[in-house]
């Protein structure tokens, strides 16, 4: 065993031999779109992350499907559907699963990849001088919950679907291609939350500057209404004690770095060395990067109100 119940990591993982790694994770939740093709892909896109985020490539999966019993048979097909097309878009195979009763719809996946073990992307092994890199931007939280209270434009759910249903293979491939070691995914726990268990395993500190990191169209209008999911508001409970931010950070920005994610993108720490290397590849493919801030020595984490100034900042994928 690599990883395991020791570990804040992603996923766990089991030696095979020197060359071969087992990647396993499992991952389900309630539906966070109406639409039950949009949430099984999300479902399974999120639940593939997790191998992703530890450097493995998916090539297996199993279903695990919590319905209603007075659920229309076409919506559970129509979720089922959505999960083995993104299964299928991973290069991986789904084969068979697990279905129960339950009073709220869920989905998910047990999800299976193979790694090199000696090239794993793991949260304890960022370094001081590392350039955090993230490939997707925050607010999906936000913007969810307005939509169940019918309060979100269909532009900006459709804009958050689009990135909760993207695959985070291009942005592993380019990290393991670079040399980067450390890496996690931004889910429930937040991009704070996500961040600070990575310091805390690499026995590290951080800086982060707002004004670089990618916020979704309408995420700042929704969490200034007040349209704030609950994991976020336990996110920020739990984590700020850890983090020290500049005043003139808004308290919309301060609630959205605590946003809980649903198939966020991945939080790369990518080594000072390595990061020219790795810009040059992710404009060439098409990735969306935007350099956020940077490791330091020390403990905790500490937010600016600014724009990160880095060769990186210069070269990532924007949006508003």
């Amino acid at each position: 065993m690599l990883v395991g119940l020791g570990s804040p990591d992603d996923a766990a993982v089991w030696r095979l031999d020197a060359r071969r790694a087992l990647v396993v994770t499992t991952d389900f939740f309630t539906p966070v779109v109406d639409d039950p093709a949009d949430f099984g892909e999300i479902a399974a896109a999120n639940a593939l992350s997790d191998l992703y985020a530890m450097g493995a490539n998916p090539f297996l999966a199993l279903n695990l499907l919590m319905i209603p019993p007075g659920l229309p048979s076409e919506v559970a097909a129509a979720i089922l559907r959505g999960g083995a097309e993104k299964v299928r878009e991973a290069g991986a195979v789904l084969a068979g699963g697990h279905s129960v009763q339950d009073d709220e719809p869920k989905y998910g996946l047990v999800a299976l990849g193979m790694a090199d073990p000696d090239h794993l992307l793991t949260k304890g092994a960022a370094g001081v001088g590392d350039v955090l890199v993230l490939t997707k931007p925050l607010g999906t939280g936000v913007t969810t919950t307005a939509l169940k209270h019918d309060r979100a434009s269909a532009a900006d759910v459709a804009e958050a679907v689009a990135w909760m249903k993207r695959l985070n293979l291009a942005a592993s491939q380019a990290a393991l291609e670079n040399g980067v070691r450390s890496a996690t995914d931004v889910t429930g726990f937040g991009l704070v939350g996500h961040l600070s268990e990575m310091l805390e395993a690499s026995g590290v500190a951080a800086e982060v500057y707002v004004g670089s990191v990618p916020f979704l169209e309408g995420a700042r209008r929704y969490a200034e209404q007040g349209e704030v999911p609950g994991g976020t508001k336990d996110n920020r409970r739990h984590f700020e004690p850890q983090v020290v931010f500049d005043e003139a950070v808004a308290e919309t920005e301060r609630i959205l770095l605590f946003d809980a994610q649903t198939s966020g993108g991945l939080l790369l720490a990518v080594p000072e060395n390595r990061l020219a290397g790795f810009l040059t590849q992710a404009v060439l493919e098409g990735l969306p990067h935007w350099a956020i801030g940077r490791v330091t020595a020390g403990r905790g984490l500490r937010v600016h109100a600014g724009s990160f100034e880095s060769r990186a900042s210069t070269s990532g994928h924007r949006t508003t």
